[in-house]
């Protein structure tokens, strides 16, 4: 090999990579730009004006709290156990507490009334998780640290999955609640 055939990055590469670009591609390049503006400058109205995004009580809590406050929820409204779990039913217009925890949902069943208003409060004691109310579109982030209280009224009957669709662990799979609707 020649020392002609050899070159470093500081010698420039033989070819017309340097010349400037053509009429076309120029144009594509400045639509291009344009249009990321655009979607840029889109973002802060989407978020403010959207309406994607739900709204809710959000505050700082200790864990040890939270967990204490489910505790206490649960003792106040359990009606009874399935696989050795609570199955908790608040009464309307209560605070609903429901704690993601490594690898379930605690209380793992709500059983709520159709068209009661209920404030939902959500919060991890470890890490965080996803919670997705299936096959409703319901997705929240539960973060530790975090209470997240969200105001819901339940308009149909059935059975709904509460699923973590976060990461968080080895027993992530197995990690499913239920809301229990009833008339």
């Amino acid at each position: 090999m020649s020392n002609q055939e050899m070159h470093s990055g500081i010698v420039s590469p033989q070819g017309i990579w340097w010349q400037p670009a053509g009429k076309q591609e120029r144009v594509w390049v400045r639509v291009a730009f344009i249009w990321c503006m655009v979607l840029f400058a889109m973002m802060p109205l989407w978020h403010l004006k959207g309406g994607q995004n739900p709204t809710g009580i959000r505050s700082k809590v200790d864990p040890a709290a939270f967990v204490a406050r489910t505790d206490r929820f649960v003792s106040d409204y359990k009606v009874g156990e399935e696989n050795g779990m609570p199955v908790v039913a608040p009464p309307p217009g209560s605070d609903v507490y429901l704690l993601g925890r490594q690898w379930q949902w605690y209380p793992q069943i709500l059983k709520l009334k159709k068209g009661a208003q209920y404030t939902l409060h959500l919060s991890s004691a470890d890490v965080n998780h996803g919670f997705s109310l299936y096959p409703i579109n319901v997705n929240i982030q539960v973060v530790p640290g975090y209470d997240y209280g969200l105001r819901v009224t339940p308009n149909q009957s059935g059975d709904f999955r509460v699923i973590c669709n976060e990461f968080c662990g080895i027993g992530h799979h197995i990690m499913v609640g239920k809301v229990v609707v009833e008339d």
